[in-house]
């Protein structure tokens, strides 16, 4: 089976969404976010569950990160390398532009909602989660930019599927996600 990479707006499903095609599939489940975790403990922090980045140490990670984009480059050289080898679903933000293994599928989801499923998986109100998601867009789409050249969120010419998720909820997303996969195989 090629790669699947899942990518998309933070907290708009990929995490959820890619385990659940990945255990439907039979496949490994890398993210990006995890190998920058591992990352991050080379550095000395403790990173732990998935509102780490949105918290204290993992904003201040965040902010070293972009002092040096050696942190993403490397990241994303691993995550290419997996993407080469297949059988595995990986969630990133920019490897769907960096490589021509894999089908790519590209969430899209509004701030409001995004905000809202941030508000439920982390236990912060609303509001203050579409402050956190106006930062994390932006310093994104400027990281993504400086180091690649990339329209993070803008340019979605590299995505084989793009799946709005506003209305429909993880399950059915990753339902989607996996009929389109099944009928591409080769």
């Amino acid at each position: 089976m090629k790669a699947i990479i899942i990518s998309g707006m933070p907290a708009v499903g990929k995490t959820t969404v890619s385990r659940k095609v990945a255990e439907s599939l039979g496949a490994l489940m890398v993210g990006g976010g995890d190998v920058l975790k591992e990352m991050a403990v080379e550095e000395g922090y403790t990173p732990g569950g998935e509102d780490w980045w949105d918290k204290g140490e993992g904003m201040k990670f965040l902010q070293e990160r972009k002092r040096s984009s050696n942190f993403d480059k490397e990241v994303d050289a691993r995550l290419l390398q997996k993407a080469k080898k297949g059988n595995v679903v990986i969630t990133s933000y920019p490897v769907p532009w960096l490589t021509e293994d894999g089908l790519k599928v590209w969430l899209s989801g509004s701030v409001k909602s995004r905000a809202t499923r941030m508000s439920k998986r982390d236990g912060v109100p609303v509001l203050k989660c579409k402050s956190i998601l106006s930062v994390r867009d932006i310093e994104n789409y400027k990281l993504y930019k400086k180091i690649y050249g990339i329209e993070f969120g803008k340019d979605l010419a590299p995505f084989d599927l793009v799946v709005e998720t506003d209305t429909i909820e993880e399950g059915k997303v990753a339902e989607i996600v996996i009929h389109y996969v099944k009928n591409r195989r080769d």
